[in-house]
């Protein structure tokens, strides 16, 4: 049985916080490298040139890479084999934001009813998604969401009758309503099957994986690649000011589902997808 101390998620959740916020990873960044060699549109150009020197910018400062520091989501693979010392792991993931939010002086963006809307102060509570694995090892992955492009979210409910040219009218058609408010190039989280919370769930998992790295699945890796030349063709391009690059990528997670049902869900995200994954 592996023994992790409150204080040290607390610490490390503070770290990450800051860090994740202020210092894009290398995958993104990649991407949008590759985006800039890849556009031909002079003022996309501009636009994603000008998103590196945000992301050098902020590296060198220490400061955030967007005004929106984002709702604090965690996904969390905690093994049976590990045990918290000292209190409760949601209790130090919430403290750790706490203390990483007002020490790295983030934005604070959650408000504590969504009718009254007043701030909790503290970007408090974290939205956590938890799966208990085998092993004894707590992997805490950190992905801060903004409003802009959380906003542009869609779920359809379809028909099996639709089949894969309705999952593909419903991406690609949220991509094109969305336009230029989430902050375009984006990333394309898309979840399909399960229920309507799970197929949520999925969409959103799906951005936490790497940029770069297709599906495992060969029939979906062809979706994703397809879907990524579709949305391209759009024209919306960085920041919506037209070009050939309006999405990075494209990924996709599926989920065994009811007879009756085709629930397809996207989440997107914007240029500045934030993550850092944490090993305990």
């Amino acid at each position: 049985m592996k023994e992790i101390s409150f204080e040290r998620i607390v610490e490390t959740v503070r770290t990450t916080c800051i860090d994740a916020n202020c210092i894009i990873e290398e995958d993104v960044a990649s991407a949008i490298r590759h985006a800039l060699e890849t556009e031909e549109s002079p003022i996309s150009k501009k636009a994603l040139e000008v998103i590196l020197q945000n992301h050098d910018a902020a590296k060198k400062k220490r400061m955030p890479l967007c005004q929106d520091t984002g709702v604090a989501v965690f996904f969390i693979e905690i093994g049976q084999d590990v045990r918290i010392v000292g209190g409760v792991l949601e209790d130090a993931v919430n403290e750790g934001v706490r203390q990483g939010y007002a020490d790295g002086y983030l934005r604070k963006s959650i408000v504590a009813n969504p009718l009254t809307r007043r701030n909790t102060g503290d970007n408090t509570p974290a939205v956590i998604h938890y799966d208990l694995v085998p092993g004894d090892r707590l992997k805490i992955l950190f992905c801060p969401k903004g409003g802009g492009s959380e906003n542009m979210s869609s779920l359809s409910m379809l028909k099996p009758a639709d089949g894969i040219e309705g999952v593909r009218r419903v991406v690609v058609s949220a991509v094109k309503k969305a336009g230029s408010n989430p902050c375009p190039p984006v990333i394309v989280g898309v979840g399909i099957g399960g229920t309507f919370e799970k197929c949520a769930l999925l969409a959103k998992k799906a951005l936490t994986r790497p940029l770069g790295s297709p599906s495992p699945k060969m029939e979906l890796a062809r979706l994703e690649e397809s879907l990524l030349g579709e949305i391209n063709k759009l024209g919306i391009g960085s920041m919506g000011l037209g070009g050939r690059v309006t999405a990075l990528a494209v990924h996709i997670e599926t989920f065994p589902c009811h007879i009756a049902s085709l629930p397809v869900a996207v989440n997107l995200n914007c240029h500045a997808s934030r993550h850092k994954e944490i090993l305990f």
